[in-house]
């Protein structure tokens, strides 16, 4: 058994990243008295060529969404010793899989609170439609005036679901609650899903049929601007988006002229594909220099927040826990459950072969 404490460097910390983490620590270790100790060491600046030296005599480099690992950084982690890559979230487009390989092992924690994000992108919907953040700052003014404030009923609306992941299925469940007919659309369809009813249809029929679409899928070169001036015109005029997942699903400039030309009635965004330059930290008394992202939030019929669907004392929990429980396996076992195979990228059970199913 490893005696020494597994030293691990975060970066991209905030608040709410050191307080779940300290306080899962001493829990976690009475819990697991056999694995390694292990100490953390919290930087607010997220990864990048001039932070590197803040890596070293760490064995476990733990990033967040706005970290990236290219070739390069990987390159370096592993010469100064590091053998892990954990990332505290679900997606990895941020991390070049193939260049770590041979270099630097990377696990992530896939289902931390599905529950979370489906609850918010809820939470947006529905604030959006019944013009709840409206009404908030009307009220406060003492304003009692309905006008502007008719929303619609979700009873009996199609909502296409784009990828039927954890989410995806959380917030399929959530919508039936609401008595909405349910669409879905996945590369690799459950055939669960399927025996329990679900209807999947080809996403052009998603783009057709659905009032209300919501996007459940990571991001890939395949899923890249999925959304965009094809995809929103075939749309039904009003459309309403709800994107919790990736921010460069969208292609921004075609949703503002969606948006303008009325085809598109209402969006929920909690990510944007160039948040990493603002999402996390406040501007509250600076000038954004992003347009896009201005005019996006400038918009009566657009909710922006801070890609903060993920943001509950359950998910945070979880993926300290997990985070934990992954860097501990790999030091016992050479290897992880949550570790991400380099040629596929989403299969943690062949880590390095590939000789399973990918899915």
């Amino acid at each position: 058994m490893r005696t020494e404490k597994i030293r691990i460097a975060f970066f991209d910390a905030k608040d709410y990243d050191i307080d779940s983490f300290q306080n899962t620590l001493p829990g976690w270790q009475a819990a697991h008295p056999d694995a390694p100790g292990m100490e953390f060491a919290f930087f607010e600046t997220r990864l990048k060529p001039d932070t590197l030296e803040l890596a070293r005599g760490a064995k476990v480099v733990c990033i967040f969404v706005n970290d990236i690992v290219d070739g390069e950084i990987a390159s370096a982690l592993h010469d100064m010793g590091v053998e892990l890559l954990a990332l505290r979230c679900a997606g990895y487009n941020n991390v070049d899989i193939e260049a770590c390989y041979g270099k630097i092992h990377v696990v992530r924690v896939p289902a931390y609170s599905p529950y979370a994000v489906a609850e918010h992108a809820m939470a947006l919907l529905m604030t959006s439609i019944r013009r709840i953040h409206k009404a908030y700052i009307r009220t406060r003014d003492f304003n009692f005036s309905l006008s502007g404030m008719t929303g619609f009923d979700f009873h009996g609306k199609t909502v296409g679901i784009v990828g039927t992941g954890k989410i995806g299925v959380c917030f399929m469940n959530i919508c039936r609650g609401f008595g909405m007919n349910v669409l879905a659309y996945d590369k690799f369809p459950s055939q669960q899903l399927i025996d329990g009813g679900t209807e999947y249809v080809p996403l052009e029929e998603i783009w057709r049929r659905s009032d209300i679409i919501s996007f459940h899928c990571p991001l890939t070169d395949e899923t890249r601007h999925m959304v965009n001036e094809e995809s929103i015109a075939m749309m039904k005029k009003g459309v309403v988006l709800v994107n919790t997942s990736r921010g460069a699903l969208v292609d921004s400039e075609a949703l503002l002229s969606g948006i303008k030309n009325r085809q598109v009635g209402a969006a929920c965004l909690d990510v944007y594909e160039e948040e990493s330059d603002f999402f996390f930290h406040d501007f509250s008394g600076h000038i954004v220099e992003d347009d896009t992202l201005a005019r996006l939030i400038s918009m009566p019929n657009v909710i922006v927040t801070s890609h903060q669907a993920f943001l509950t004392e359950e998910a945070l929990g979880n993926i300290a826990e997990t985070t934990l429980d992954n860097t501990a396996e790999f030091f016992a076992f050479g290897t992880c459950a949550n570790e991400l195979c380099y040629r596929c990228g989403r299969l943690e059970t062949c880590p390095r072969t590939h000789e399973n199913k990918c899915f």
